[in-house]
């Protein structure tokens, strides 16, 4: 037996690779940044992949279940990611083999029907939502989830109309690092711009909500179609988790006039928490001469170095952020992409 390394593998291994998965059910994944092959004979015995702190594809064939590949597969991905200074990992498996990986440091997150999620850390995510500040745990307790790419008027009265209808309201921003403007200055924008609702609390996601692990879809570029669009991984955690040991009874969305992935997700989360005790609210985005305010459409205002138009959506807070030296990297970045 050999080992192949691919950072990912192209052409013809590539597509090997992919009839070997598909042999097992499974499709080979966007996104994936390196695979492993066992291969016997010419022919590919066992795969497994790595996306970032992901584990993914991971197949061993018929003929060689029970000769500890997968083991080994494992191996070979965990010192992978330590290379890559990455040591929260997770991995993505059917949920009949978790006793398999269990046995190999790994811990269940969640599962739907078709996928187990599990992570490296014991008790992981448990521990990252008891320590989330609350305030208060009395009352109507809401909840917003969003990336704030980067903070707009749209997202302010958002989180305003929310935090009227709460007591308290949980803001989380994705922490995935994958926008345009870095998840710690999305953070810090948040956190600055909304400081006067004084009954809003301002969390990161960590890998835990829409994230490459929880809904990978959502920072694919070229979204195919809508029915790709699998968001009940997503879900299970958020109600598992954040709303019983927050006790969460409110969240709220935006209205969604021109993403239809988040539009399919909106519509996802409302027929998910239709039996559960989780009221989604929709809220109309709010709209400056007519037209719906959003994130896309500020860095589009701003590729074109129209700071005008940009200033009269977006507020002072993110407008003065745009003129310090790594906004000034952000406009820069989104003009050369938009003349290339």
């Amino acid at each position: 037996m050999t080992v192949e390394y691919g950072y990912p593998f192209t052409g013809e291994k590539l597509q090997q690779v992919c009839s070997f998965l598909k042999s097992g059910g499974l499709d080979y994944d966007r996104g994936i940044q390196f695979t492993v092959n066992f291969v016997k004979n010419g022919s590919i015995i066992a795969t497994g992949s790595l996306q970032e702190n992901i584990i993914k594809c991971l197949l061993v064939g018929n003929d060689y279940q029970g000769a500890g590949l997968s083991s080994a597969l494992l191996t070979h991905l965990i010192n992978q990611a330590f290379r890559q200074r990455r040591r929260h990992l997770f991995l993505f498996t059917s949920p009949n083999k978790e006793d398999l990986f269990t046995g190999q440091g790994f811990y269940p997150v969640a599962r739907t029907r078709q996928t187990l999620l599990l992570e490296n850390a014991k008790n992981g995510i448990r521990n990252f939502v008891k320590k989330l500040a609350r305030p208060t745990e009395e009352g109507t307790i809401g909840c917003v989830v969003c990336n704030c790419n980067p903070l707009t008027n749209g997202h302010l009265f958002l989180i305003e109309t929310a935090a009227r209808q709460c007591d308290l309201l949980h803001v989380f921003i994705l922490s995935e690092d994958k926008s345009v403007f870095p998840a710690d200055d999305r953070y810090r924008l948040v956190k600055d711009g909304i400081s006067s609702i004084r009954n809003a609390v301002v969390h990161p996601t960590s890998d835990y909500l829409i994230s490459s692990a929880t809904f990978p879809s959502y920072f694919i570029k070229d979204k195919s179609t809508v029915k790709d669009v699998n968001c009940e991984l997503d879900f299970t955690i958020f109600y598992d988790y954040f709303v019983k040991e927050l006790n969460i009874s409110k969240r709220f969305v935006g209205s969604e006039p021109y993403s239809p992935v988040m539009s399919a997700y909106n519509a996802g989360m409302k027929a998910f928490f239709r039996t559960r005790e989780v009221e989604i609210v929709e809220i109309p985005r709010c709209t400056f001469q007519g037209t719906a305010i959003s994130a896309s459409h500020v860095r589009a205002l701003l590729s074109k170095g129209d700071y005008d138009s940009v200033r009269k959506i977006v507020p002072p807070v993110t407008y003065r952020f745009l003129f310090t030296p790594r906004g000034q990297e952000i406009v820069k970045r989104l003009m050369e992409e938009e003349y290339r």
